[in-house]
């Protein structure tokens, strides 16, 4: 028996020594932002920090806990000069680490009274593999839309820089949410997106579609009123925020006719019922024919 524990037993010992070596590397946290529904963004610097887009980091802080690690989504793009995280204040710890930022008092914070951060990783997840592909389906569910602004991010700056040598060339975007709270730091980052489009004469790159799930009767009267205005009233965008939840098989017959013989990359992040939703949708969808269209189907759950 003991032949059989020593070698995992092993792996683990080296795996922690590497997080605590990691943890004592010094970060420095350059900005912190404050969005609605407290939501903070932490924006920091590292040496030697290299990342990917879509990859995740564990994050600890000792003013709050000097044991727990909690792991975050990157929402940077690897072409920026720092790497930022989006945290919902949802609990103890998060509450905690939101006080020790001084994001409870209302006067400047200055840089030094800051706590001290401990990262592990970056860590690699299926969203790396985005630029594979020219056609890309992103579903988002929640919070699960923090890897995509990662991608949005990256894709954005790929872009602007060389977009004749960028492979992906068409990118549909999928959102769902319960309620309105989690839409606000989203949406800034959509709004900026779909200005640079529209100047660069592009507007079709980027497909985008907001769906609220947690509707009442209430809202769809409010929604049915403002539909015809120019502008979202609840995200500020010119795509209208829909309610209710996607027909998967409408939508994955609508792109495979737009595509066709293409290899098209189905990335989520959310639920394992919707994980099964979609792989069945990727397959039944995907021609027999290795010249026909293909659904390629990756997620990440939590």
């Amino acid at each position: 028996t003991w032949k059989w524990v020593v070698g995992p037993m092993f792996l683990y010992l080296c795996e922690r020594l590497v997080r605590f070596w990691r943890s004592q590397q010094k970060v420095v946290i350059t900005k912190v932002v404050i969005h609605p529904f407290k939501t903070i963004e932490l924006q920091m610097m590292k040496k030697g920090f290299k990342m990917e887009v879509g990859q995740y980091i564990f994050v600890k802080c000792p003013a709050v806990s000097r044991l727990e690690w909690h792991p975050f989504t990157l929402t940077s793009a690897p072409e920026e000069d720092y790497f930022s995280i989006h945290v919902r204040i949802v609990g103890d710890w998060t509450e905690g680490l939101f006080n020790a930022c001084g994001c409870d008092k209302q006067e400047f914070q200055e840089a030094w009274k800051l706590p001290k951060i401990a990262v592990d990783g970056p860590f690699g997840t299926a969203s790396e593999d985005v630029f594979r592909y020219e056609t890309v389906m992103l579903v988002g569910a929640g919070i699960g839309v923090t890897p995509f602004a990662s991608v949005l991010k990256s894709v954005w700056y790929k872009y602007c820089h060389d977009a004749t040598n960028l492979k992906l060339k068409k990118i549909y975007f999928y959102w769902l949410c319960r309620d309105t709270h989690a839409f606000e730091w989203f949406a800034d980052l959509l709004q900026s997106l779909e200005a640079q489009m529209q100047e660069r004469n592009n507007a079709d790159f980027l497909s985008y579609n907001i769906y609220l799930t947690g509707w009442d009767e209430t809202q769809a009267t409010h929604f049915a009123v403002h539909h015809e205005e120019e502008k979202d009233v609840i995200t500020g965008l010119k795509q209208k925020t829909l309610y209710g939840r996607p027909n998967w098989e409408n939508e994955f017959k609508t792109i495979a006719g737009k595509h066709p013989g293409s290899r098209i990359g189905v990335f989520l992040c959310g639920p394992e019922g919707l994980a099964d939703t979609l792989n069945k949708q990727s397959i039944s969808n995907s021609e027999a024919d290795p010249r026909g269209v293909h659904f390629i189907f990756n997620k990440e759950n939590f």
